[in-house]
């Protein structure tokens, strides 16, 4: 049995600079590591992967980032998730959890992980990063130790329709430091709500992380209802395998 950790990841700027003929957005945006995390126990077995915890998803086989990072390192086991970031929330937690398997298995190719999710290239390693193109390009920069507050809705945003509705709102520039901002809020009205209570809490302007739901602000300001989480280092590639 093997215990690994998952970190999230903050997105703390986007801008997107293009659209490809594919229709996927390019950006360039910092990434950072933080200490809220998902869990992951790996044990023998045929391939099943079951998550508890906060989040107790069931994803379906083909929709599952587990498996799908399984098969690309070509390894069957068993995994159970400890599932604290929520789905949904802009913090990456089902690229975490796929990054922590390729860490696992020694995968050190971190472009080639794209095609499973723009967030993974990234996730695989942590730390922070600014990261180009659809999530292949990435500049490693030094670490920084900061700590941030972080507000959670009970609710999630959809990435691929506030994309969308980024592109039918004519391509907005975002003021706070993300160019999806104003289309998260199109697309979730709800989100405002939540901004504001973290406003009056912190007596600072939040920031969207990525595509939403979840609201930030630099510094410690703990209540309930707020997580207080810091900046982790650059992940170690393990190669665990048997």
């Amino acid at each position: 049995m093997i215990k690994l950790t998952a970190p999230a990841k903050l997105t703390l700027s986007l801008s997107i600079t293009g659209i490809r003929a594919n229709g996927l957005h390019e950006l360039e945006a910092e990434m950072v590591t933080i200490d809220f995390s998902d869990t992951l126990i790996i044990e023998e077995g045929q391939t099943e992967v079951l998550y508890l915890g906060d989040y107790p998803i069931q994803p379906t086989p083909d929709e599952d980032l587990i498996r799908q990072a399984l098969r690309l390192v070509d390894e069957k086991r068993k995994v159970t998730v400890e599932k604290r970031i929520p789905p949904g929330g802009g913090l990456g937690g089902g690229s975490a959890n796929a990054a922590a398997i390729l860490r696992w298995a020694g995968f050190v190719n971190e472009s080639d992980a794209v095609h499973l999710g723009s967030d993974i290239p990234f996730n695989i390693r942590g730390g922070r990063a600014l990261v180009k193109g659809i999530g292949e390009e990435i500049q490693r920069l030094n670490y920084e130790e900061k700590i941030f507050t972080l507000i959670i809705p009970p609710f999630g945003c959809s990435t691929a329709q506030v994309y969308k509705t980024w592109d039918m709102m004519g391509h907005p520039k975002g003021s706070n430091g993300n160019d999806l901002e104003e289309a998260a809020l199109k697309v979730e009205p709800r989100l405002k709500g939540w901004k504001s209570a973290l406003e009056e809490h912190t007596g600072q302007i939040p920031r969207l992380a990525g595509s939403g739901s979840t609201w930030f602000v630099e510094g410690s300001y703990p209540g309930k209802g707020f997580i207080v989480a810091r900046t982790t280092q650059e992940n170690e590639i393990l190669n665990q395998r048997n």
